[in-house]
């Protein structure tokens, strides 16, 4: 059985992560492509927002220059997503180790 000072460590964590999930939600990330022609916006959790289109890029002639430019776009969101994400969520599951959980350094 856990001693009370390491269910307490647990309950904490478990709150702080609550609430940097919830942070998560709020916070917003913005990719861009196409020198800031297509720009896609997420929050923390990874899910789009909007997509915006800068009309004076756009020919309709080159609709693969602009589907590449959206894909990018997306790309480049999705990865600042998840770099905020390990950086939120590691600062609370940081102190692990320090609860002497087996299987834990």
């Amino acid at each position: 059985m856990l001693n009370p000072k390491v269910l307490k460590q647990l309950e904490q964590m478990q709150s702080n992560m609550a609430k940097a999930q919830e942070e998560l939600g709020n916070a917003q990330v913005e990719g861009s492509a196409g020198g800031g022609a297509v720009i896609v916006r997420m929050n923390g959790h990874q899910t789009v927002e909007s997509v915006t289109i800068d009309p004076e890029f756009v020919d309709p002639e080159d609709v693969e220059t602009l589907q590449d430019a959206i894909t990018a776009a997306f790309q480049d969101a999705q990865n600042k997503a998840q770099e905020l994400m390990q950086q939120s969520m590691g600062a609370v599951t940081g102190g692990l180790g320090g609860l002497g959980l087996p299987g834990m350094p």
